[in-house]
């Protein structure tokens, strides 16, 4: 009866279990947040140096559209990546990771929207290639595309970090065990080196003669 009640609280998941994750958990989907969220927010600034661009087709040329529909996801997708690359906790990667996939959604969907307060045009302007593939290229690596993208891999990283892996259970568990080990080798250590010489530690007494 004792081997199996031991047994079910070796298994049996509480909620450190369930808010743990190893860091490991979400850095590659943070990296690559983190990346494209620099991208988002630098190409409308710099893409015009190299014709890739939406009107007006002018670098580092700030306007309100810009900021709403791209500073602003990209930022919203750098922040979440880097609260995912970071972090050990579940609640804090999934913030991180709904942050960025909100940012992503935006992308997507915000030139369209922008349409309602500006009288039918896009508000962060339009492609300015006059072919019709860098008029598609100029969509998806500025807006759906990335959108796309940004919002897949926020989904996977929610994915990954809603599973309790026995594994990772028990990781946590050894490590808290290393730790408290270590804790009473100092407490140990910390007492012999306070013991006076010709005296012995007594446990719960101190020392006598």
């Amino acid at each position: 009866m004792t081997t199996t009640t031991t047994t079910r609280r070796e298994h049996a998941v509480d909620m450190r279990d369930r808010l743990h994750m190893p860091r490991s958990r979400g850095a590659t989907s943070g990296i690559l947040l983190v990346l494209l969220g620099i991208w988002g927010g630098l190409v409308p600034f710099v893409g015009p140096y190299f014709g890739y661009a939406f009107t007006p087709d002018l670098s580092w040329h700030f306007t309100w559209g810009r900021f709403w529909l791209e500073i602003l996801p990209a930022a919203a997708t750098f922040l979440g990546g880097l609260w995912l690359l970071g972090s050990a906790n579940r609640v804090t990667g999934h913030l991180g990771a709904w942050l960025a996939a909100l940012g992503g959604a935006w992308f997507v969907i915000g030139q369209q929207v922008s349409r309602l307060w500006t009288g039918g045009t896009p508000a962060a302007g339009l492609p300015v290639s006059a072919s019709n593939l860098g008029y598609v290229a100029e969509w998806i690596g500025f807006f759906t595309g990335l959108g796309v993208v940004i919002t897949f891999l926020a989904a996977s990283a929610l994915g990954r970090m809603s599973v309790v892996g026995a594994r990772d259970v028990h990781r946590r568990r050894r490590a808290e065990e290393r730790l408290a080990e270590e804790r009473l080798a100092e407490e140990r250590a910390a007492q012999r080196e306070t013991t006076v010489p010709g005296q012995r530690p007594v446990e719960g007494r101190g020392t006598i003669e």
